[in-house]
């Protein structure tokens, strides 16, 4: 293995991934434990994030037979320094995809603030009536610009999309999203656990195939509620960092997310319960224990 980072090129960090250069055509993306939310990064990192990050997308990675993702290797691929073993992968380079692509079959978020709004998500147009929570009649499609550290991601329209795109690819990507969420949606129902949102992200190899890349259907980018005590009409209690939201949006935190003021740290208990969540998160949806994935 190489002996450690330095010996790849450093490209790019983000809220939570570093990216590095192994060569011309491949990268080395890590999964720190850095959390974010409302655009902000918080403190302090929620321990063993990173590698629970990386062992969910593998799982799904592969549970997603058919749909070509960006993987070159395993995750013990000798070309991953034994310092981040468990929190990164090797994958292709690609040409990325400018936009976030979200599949919504729950009303929540963002998306349930547009529709009180407008009747609508991105421009498609939702019954009467729909509250918190309200399964929609079926899984939508609602794309959204990639903001730029510390700005929000815009939701925007698939027409909008399909035009900066090109409609044959903005077609193949909204079927690519609504099946990659019904596959995960019906392994996760089966599991106890609803899939309410998930956002993915692709890109173009060289011969033009569309391939899933980054992380995928992780606690991060995707909504996961327990399915035992879903209620239509209330926020639902969620496996993902819905929890560290609702602490900072709580009276303990005093503190209002259109400051722009940087938020206060987490409390220890706030760190224990996402961790603990993210833990149940994967290890309910792959049945396997995450005390066997490697790294420390």
């Amino acid at each position: 293995m190489p002996a450690d980072l330095s010996d790849y090129k450093h490209i790019s960090g983000g809220k939570v991934r570093e990216i590095y250069e192994v060569d011309d055509q491949t990268l080395l993306m890590v999964a720190s434990d850095r959390i974010s939310a409302f655009d902000f990064s918080l403190e302090p990192a929620i321990p063993d994030k990173g590698r629970i990050l990386t062992a969910t997308s593998m799982f799904f990675f592969d549970l997603l037979e058919g749909v070509p993702n960006h993987l070159v290797g395993g995750v013990e691929d000798p070309r991953i320094p034994e310092s981040v073993l468990g929190r990164a992968m090797v994958v292709k380079k690609l040409d990325m995809v400018p936009f976030e692509c979200v599949a919504r079959g729950f009303l929540t978020g963002s998306g349930k603030k547009e529709y009180d709004a407008r009747g609508k998500v991105c421009g498609v147009a939702l019954p009467e009536g729909l509250v918190e929570a309200s399964k929609l009649p079926e899984p939508i499609f609602t794309p959204a610009t990639k903001a730029e550290q510390g700005d929000h991601d815009e939701n925007v329209t698939f027409e909008y999309m399909a035009n900066k795109l090109g409609a044959e690819l903005a077609e193949k990507l909204r079927d690519l999203t609504l099946q990659v969420y019904t596959t995960a949606a019906e392994h996760a129902a089966e599991h106890g656990i609803i899939l309410a949102d998930t956002k993915l992200e692709f890109g173009l190899d060289a011969d033009g195939t569309i391939v899933l890349a980054d992380e995928v259907l992780t606690p991060d980018s995707s909504r996961y509620w327990p399915a035992d005590s879903y209620e239509v009409g209330k926020v639902q209690p969620s496996f993902d960092k819905q929890y560290v939201r609702n602490w900072l949006t709580g009276p303990k935190a005093d503190w209002d997310p259109a400051s722009g003021v940087q938020p206060p740290e987490l409390p220890g208990s706030v760190v224990e319960a996402t961790r603990d969540r993210y833990i149940e998160a994967y290890e309910r949806l792959s049945g396997k224990r995450f005390a066997d994935w490697p790294g420390a």
